[in-house]
């Protein structure tokens, strides 16, 4: 999910800035040769994917171009309306947005329940129909509540919306977030409390998607905790720690290690880069991103 800024920022941003334009062409310029084939080398083992809202000024159409070269299968946290352009370029969404309330305002609050369970009778079949795997959704913040209230609800308002997920072969994936630096008060901030969750809704098609970055600065020992819970796990996004930046050399975490661990367990979906790029070159970080993940 997101740092200093937020997806609504980014998003207007990309809608409305003049910089977005300019960039296209110069950024397709960059595009050299030797990077169309650069996807061809990556080993196979890992399905990558990349969240649009890191790259506000960037083009969805040059992110899809870009992201293709270097060897991406999906550009996700984007809604049915960019389904199109994705399209255009043989990729998919493998974590589609746009549930009602965002970040603060979910599952865990019963008055949110019925425009939730709206949004996703309306957009599953459409999720479905594209052939794209999953669909995110949030716990809200506590705001007082307490955890098992917000456990209870939560878990209502997704058997709400399980059997129609399980009819269309969609997974429905709540984040960990963390609530010590970008999202304080979040509920959904533990790896045991979203476990907790999947086992009381009881369905295949709800999992929780499960943020390095996040849950890095949460609980640590994160390699065990993928090995001990990735049944629970439908999705992954990376981040450096701290600051949300690069995931090389400059931050905590050895991303080799975690992504290796990930495979281990079998893992057949989508790890989706999730850091904000500090350099200049936003789409040589972004290659860099994924031939480090590609173990």
């Amino acid at each position: 999910m997101k740092s200093t800024m937020s997806r609504r920022s980014a998003i207007s941003k990309i809608a409305g800035s003049a910089v977005a334009t300019a960039a296209a062409a110069s950024l397709t310029e960059r595009l050299g040769a030797a990077d169309a084939a650069a996807g061809s080398d990556l080993r196979g083992r890992v399905n990558h994917s990349v969240c649009k809202w890191c790259y506000p000024n960037v083009p969805l159409d040059t992110l899809c171009q870009a992201g293709k070269e270097m060897g991406l299968h999906s550009i996700e946290l984007l809604e049915v309306t960019d389904f199109p352009t994705l399209k255009q370029h043989d990729l998919i969404c493998a974590m589609v947005s746009g549930v009602p309330g965002g970040i603060t305002s979910g599952l865990n609050r019963v008055e949110n329940h019925d425009k939730i369970a709206e949004f996703f009778e309306r957009t599953i079949p459409i999720v479905a129909d594209a052939g794209y795997p999953n669909i995110i959704c949030f716990s809200g913040n506590r705001k007082g509540m307490s955890e098992e209230e917000g456990l209870k609800n939560c878990a209502v308002g997704l058997k709400r919306v399980a059997g129609l997920a399980e009819k269309r072969n969609v997974t429905i994936c709540m984040e960990l977030l963390n609530s010590k630096v970008n999202h304080h008060d979040y509920m959904c901030d533990h790896t045991k409390w979203g476990v907790e969750l999947v086992k009381q809704v009881g369905s295949e098609r709800f999992k929780l998607l499960y943020d390095i970055y996040h849950m890095q600065i949460m609980e640590g020992d994160v390699i065990r905790t993928i090995q001990d819970s990735h049944q629970y796990i439908g999705h992954y996004h990376t981040g450096g720690v701290p600051g949300r930046n690069e995931i090389d050399e400059t931050q905590e975490l050895y991303y080799p290690a975690v992504i290796k661990a990930i495979v281990a367990t079998g893992f057949k979906g989508h790890v989706a880069q999730e850091f904000i790029p500090k350099r200049p070159d936003v789409l040589a970080s972004l290659k860099q991103g994924v031939h480090i993940c590609d173990v």
